[in-house]
């Protein structure tokens, strides 16, 4: 395993703002041990108990940033923290509410500051409580601020009345998702019933443009932000990519009335590898996908059996139920016994598992800034990090296309690890408009209010709010498409209301989220329920499953409660869940891979078969000449290679597509059915009519109804937000210039 130094920035200076902390904050600190407080805690203290600004705090994975920004709120709120809810924490999950909860409780008992928490497991008992006697720091999902905006209404000023800040946990989730866009419009809404600006901290360990992170954070004020960031708490890097041949499995239709217990030997090689590495230790091993968690540790369960050891390999991720996962973080936090959790990114989020060993990675990374935040949870406490990579690539036959001649996936896996060791990493998404939130935020402010007018709505959401982007003309047809669909309706005074469908969407328990769930079986064995899994898998009696790690047979299937029955079973077979969503490559990501692709230069990191593979690749590279040329032709098929992040890539594929080609993307290769020469004759068009107009090429997409409320949206509308989130016409057209020179 290579060894690799990381970036540290350790501070020996006295503190020069612990002074002004309040007494009991200091005492509190002075109770916990602390030597002296990390560089992002000091950086924090004066910018936040001077309340009048905004403030991101970007440091590393378990540098105490949470304590740094609450340090100087309660420090604030020492003296009073009555009268109404005085901070607000949101957080992205319901366990991070939780393990922040705890971790807050302990600092706020001394200062007599009450912490509530608020979230669908939250009995309303104790969300009543809070309600007749608002006080101190709450802690909340977008999704329950959504329901109190909308069940509150007029008392939501009077809940609010002396808030003074609002925390935002794990910033690099929210940035450039729709459920950002909705948190960024709630927090605007509050700002509107209080009639006054309230001062955000944004807490994160990934964020790659910390100027486009200031921007969502304060949109249309992100110059005011200021910008807190330290790299301490680095240490050593091990690190070590193993590379595996992928063989097909022995063929095995679905009809087989038991499946076989044998895996693909790359499959089990991995698992083999993980368990004589990770067995006796405490690590986090990430698949990437819910199906990968659970045959993983299904595999690792077994072979603890095999060894007559107790199980140490748990999985963890969103389809389980909260029971299963509370009890596998508890035990590896508490470190009694050995305990491995296979996750997907369910861990990568700042829930405290405490420190472990080592991070693995199964598959090729989401993303730099992915990769980044999971090696946050390994090397704490002083210890190196450490990162194991598991690469599988095809078996190369006289019939292997291109892509994987080049072993695409090892090579961007490379890629990734050296913009990694440069401290490079993705800047956050940023263009979308947002039209599916949009429908959203205007059904709920209508719903809080019982009513608002189109130039009120507007000035809320889109002048002054979160969705700028959106033109008063793109709003004014917006609301015709929602009148047309029956969401809206209007008074003869012009106020806009529910309309019948508008209502129902209301009025459903899913409205909250803004994205889009899936119905699913709820999953039970002896009275127990382990999770759920979607619903549009064909289940019938006697099915076999893996799930929750273990193999299991269907006793039955209640239909219309959507409950199966599970027994123990001797195989089983893992469940198709719905899409991960793996993230999107970078420009930066591709350019690299044509570094490595160019050079000759082995990364000490790489295991012999990883050496073996990246020596193919660069063979293939060399054979096919790509150094010199960007098209070359392979039988019936012309190969493109853009050398550019999927954005451009997918919307080359739309203008070839456009001018009559067939255009199949396979990773960073574009490949053509055709002739050679067809494909230039094409791009040359491209590059002498100049960048296409992006919308224009959405006719040629199949489905544009990406997120939960896209088909509400005019079909204009929709194509321009399309375009803005998937495609780059201006690198499009740079890129087609530069593959025919």
């Amino acid at each position: 395993m290579s060894s690799h130094p990381s970036s540290s920035d350790p501070s020996g200076a006295a503190s020069s703002a612990f002074h002004r902390l309040h007494p009991q904050v200091r005492r509190w600190v002075w109770t916990q041990g602390w030597k002296e407080l990390r560089g992002i805690q000091e950086a924090a203290i004066v910018p936040i108990l001077e309340g009048n600004q905004d403030v991101i705090l970007s440091a590393s994975t378990a540098s105490g940033k949470t304590e740094a920004a609450f340090l100087p709120i309660c420090s604030r709120l020492a003296e009073d923290a009555g009268g109404s809810v005085r901070a607000i924490y949101v957080g992205p999950l319901k366990a991070l509410i939780n393990d922040q909860f705890e971790r807050l409780d302990g600092l706020c008992e001394g200062l007599r500051i009450p912490v509530h928490r608020w979230h669908g497991d939250v009995s309303q008992g104790h969300k009543a409580r809070l309600l007749q006697s608002p006080a101190g720091i709450l802690l909340i999902t977008p999704e329950s601020l959504e329901a109190l905006l909308i069940r509150q209404g007029s008392a939501l000023a009077g809940l609010f009345s002396g808030l003074e800040h609002i925390v935002i946990d794990e910033l690099h989730a929210f940035i450039g998702t729709e459920r950002g866009c909705q948190l960024q419009s709630l927090l605007h809404r509050v700002e509107l019933s209080l009639r006054r600006t309230v001062p955000r901290v944004g807490l994160s360990a990934t964020l790659g443009d910390m100027s486009l992170a200031a921007e969502f954070l304060r949109p249309g004020a992100g110059a005011k932000v200021r910008l807190c960031n330290s790299d301490s708490g680095g240490g050593e890097l091990l690190l070590q990519l193993r590379g595996y041949r992928k063989r097909a499995p022995d063929a095995r239709t679905e009809e087989d009335e038991e499946p076989s217990d044998d895996l693909p030997e790359d499959e089990h090689d991995v698992g083999a590898h993980l368990f004589k590495t990770l067995r006796g230790t405490h690590n986090l091993v990430f698949a990437n996908s819910r199906a990968n968690v659970e045959l993983y540790a299904d595999l690792l369960r077994r072979m603890c059996e095999e060894a007559r050891l107790p199980n140490e390999f748990f999985p963890h991720h969103g389809n389980l139920s909260k029971e299963l996962r509370e009890d596998a973080e508890a035990a590896l936090k508490a470190k009694q016994r050995p305990v491995s959790l296979v996750c997907t990114t369910t861990l990568e989020m700042g829930i405290d598992v405490g420190s472990v060993q080592s991070i693995a990675q199964v598959g090729v990374p989401p993303s730099v800034s992915s990769l980044r935040q999971r090696l946050g949870r390994s090397g704490r406490k002083g210890g190196p990090s450490v990162l194991r990579l598991y690469l599988q690539e095809a078996e190369l036959t006289d019939t292997s296309p291109l892509p994987d001649q080049l072993r695409v996936r090892l090579v961007q896996s490379v890629a990734m690890l050296e913009l990694l060791l440069t401290s490079w990493f993705e800047p956050p998404a940023s263009g979308a408009l947002h039209f599916s939130t949009l429908v959203q935020q205007l059904l709920s402010l209508i719903a809080q209010h019982g009513g608002v007018k189109a130039g009120e709505a507007f000035l809320a959401l889109c002048h002054e709010g979160p969705f700028a982007r959106v033109s008063r003309e793109d709003f004014v047809r917006f609301l015709r498409g929602l009148g047309q669909r029956e969401l809206l309706s209007q008074s003869s005074d012009g106020t806009l209301l529910l309309g019948r469908v508008g209502e129902r969407l209301v009025n459903h328990y899913s409205f909250y989220a803004a994205f889009a769930s899936v119905e699913e079986f709820r999953l039970v064995a002896g009275g127990r329920t382990l999770g759920t899994m979607p619903i549009d898998q064909p289940l019938f009696v006697g099915t076999y499953l893996i799930f929750g790690g273990r193999r299991w047979r269907v006793l039955a299937v209640q239909g219309d409660e959507k409950v199966v029955e599970l027994e123990p079973a001797p195989a089983g077979r893992v469940p198709v869940f719905e899409p991960t969503g793996v993230g999107r490559v970078h420009d930066r990501v591709r350019e690299q891979m044509r570094a490595i692709y160019a050079g000759d230069g082995m990364p000490r990191y790489l295991d012999a078969r990883a050496l073996e593979l990246l020596a193919e690749a660069r063979a293939t590279f060399q054979r096919w000449r790509l150094a010199e040329r960007s098209i070359v032709s392979s039988g019936m098929e012309v190969h493109v290679f853009p050398w550019a992040g999927d954005a451009v890539v997918h919307t080359l594929a739309l203008a070839l597509q456009a001018r009559g080609l067939s255009v199949q993307t396979l990773g960073p290769v574009l490949s053509v059915a055709g002739q050679q020469a067809d494909v230039e004759g094409a791009l040359r068009a491209l590059v002498a009519e100049g960048p296409p107009r992006p919308e224009s090429l959405t006719r040629h997409v199949a489905n544009m109804a990406l997120e939960k409320h896209d088909g509400f949206v005019p079909e204009d509308l929709l194509a321009r937000d399309y375009a803005a989130r998937y495609l780059d016409a201006e690198g499009a057209w740079r890129v087609a210039r530069q593959v025919l020179q």
